[in-house]
């Protein structure tokens, strides 16, 4: 049996300790029988057809290793089945006769949602293929939690942590600004660990007004200072009120390097203190996995080899409740899973008498 494993889209913590998991358990099973092929900075390699036959040995001490062996890259999905010519393949065909010519039995891949659209479309044109999910964002459709947030939550919050005790010693008001782009798992969940005072998320849409409100009721209450814990993809409820052309024009003419900046400012005009704004970016997908995400990792990669084994293709693993269990690829390609205005979580925050921005 030959396997070929790839990992695509941004990196995160758990991509080697999940590949692990896949490796050790195909080999522990199936010994010689099976055959790895690392996939050369994911998709692009699957393009280019550049892979090579990994060992055993490969795959040792990997398991707190952050980053990716096999290397990533983005591929958007809108251009695998576009030409840039008449004579030229597309990015589709050129994958398939990759597949083809290597005689790949399997495909695992690693990745978000814009790899998993990518992955259902190779499963509709009969590659085998069996993903695992990974955002340090949460925002896969069909699984509660995805590899890498947890360990990105725990940077997040070790962040607001740490500014705590420079906000207090000023007296100033602080911005963490956090991933997410579209959906605010992380800043949610990171926000309430570390005890921030305002969680500003895209689910959300936030009234400069009502954040200065509750930084000034803090103030009356004799609080030195505030930290707001703000997702990058943090919206206005004018922004929300636009279309899609108009939203993108105005970011893109917003004189700001963030959105939060660009609250920096407006919070300053309206309440007179001082702001400042964090962000630690990408160290938020860097380092070590922590102890939770090696072992969800581990499970995940147990669960796909044992898949590939049976010959179940065309699915996810993904954890519903504790169990990790299997998820049609269509279930999954092309949906978003963003946190609800209504959920239990959001609820808590404000009965912790958190401010959600609006």
């Amino acid at each position: 049996m030959k396997i070929g494993m790839l990992t695509s889209g941004g990196d995160c913590q758990g991509l080697n300790s999940a590949l692990r998991g896949v490796a050790k358990t195909l080999y522990h099973e199936l010994g010689s029988d099976v055959t790895l092929y690392g996939i050369r900075d994911g998709y692009r390699g699957l393009i280019e057809a550049d892979y090579h036959v990994m060992q055993p040995e490969d795959f040792s001490d990997i398991l707190t290793l952050g980053g990716t062996i096999l290397g990533t890259s983005r591929q958007p999905f809108k251009m695998m089945q576009k030409k840039a010519d008449e004579n030229e393949e597309t990015k589709l065909e050129k994958m398939l006769e990759t597949c083809k010519k290597a005689r790949f039995d399997c495909l695992v891949i690693l990745g978000g949602n814009g790899t998993h659209k990518t992955a259902n479309l190779l499963a509709q044109h009969g590659i085998h293929v069996v993903t695992l999910p990974k955002t340090i964002d949460n925002d896969l459709w069909g699984t509660d939690t995805t590899f890498g947030f947890q360990s990105a939550v725990n940077i997040a919050t070790t962040v607001i942590d740490s500014i705590h005790s420079t906000a207090f010693s000023h007296g100033r008001v602080f911005i963490v600004e956090t991933m997410g782009h579209k959906a605010g798992w992380l800043t949610l969940y990171a926000g309430i660990a570390s005890g921030a005072d305002v969680i500003v998320i895209p689910e959300i849409p936030y009234s400069a007004q009502a954040i200065a409100a509750a930084i000034e009721k803090r103030g009356r209450s004799g609080k030195r200072f505030s930290i707001l814990a703000v997702a990058e993809g943090a919206i206005s409820k004018e922004e929300a009120k636009m279309s899609k052309k108009e939203f993108k024009e105005a970011r893109r003419n917003m004189p700001y390097p963030s959105i939060s900046y660009r609250m920096a400012d407006e919070l300053k005009a309206l309440t007179g203190e001082e702001i400042r704004v964090t962000i630690p970016g990408h160290y938020q997908r860097g380092g070590a996995p922590c102890p939770a995400d090696r072992l969800l990792t581990t499970r995940l990669g147990v669960a796909a080899a044992n898949l590939i084994r049976e010959g179940k293709f065309g699915n996810m693993v993904a954890v519903k409740g504790n169990k990790i269990v299997p998820v049609p690829l269509s279930e999954v390609a092309g949906k978003l899973k963003t946190v609800p205005a209504d959920s239990d979580i959001v609820q808590a925050a404000r009965d912790l008498g958190l401010s959600m921005g609006d």
